[in-house]
């Protein structure tokens, strides 16, 4: 499934929002291949992720692989093996 598909087939609030992180990040990546990975929309550089986002109950979720040495305040850091960090 590509990410517009993705995109779509949400809320409105959501399908607005899909489509702006689409847009920014699509802006700021353009050599990064874009596909669903794990059910979600995520943005590759060189075969690694490095950003995606999702539907969570707590709302929508931006998710930054290596996004721990970012050293951003208002960033969710999870750690772990990816240093993962995300704002929901």
């Amino acid at each position: 499934m590509k990410i517009n598909i993705y995109n779509k087939q949400q809320i409105t609030v959501g399908k607005e929002i899909f489509h702006l992180l689409a847009t920014i990040i699509d802006n700021e990546l353009p050599d990064a291949e874009s596909k669903i990975w794990h059910a979600h929309p995520v943005r590759f550089l060189e075969g690694n992720p490095i950003v995606g986002y999702s539907k969570q109950k707590a709302g929508i979720r931006l998710m930054f692989w290596s996004g721990a040495d970012f050293e951003e305040k208002n960033l969710s850091t999870r750690g772990g093996k990816f240093k993962d960090a995300s704002i929901c």
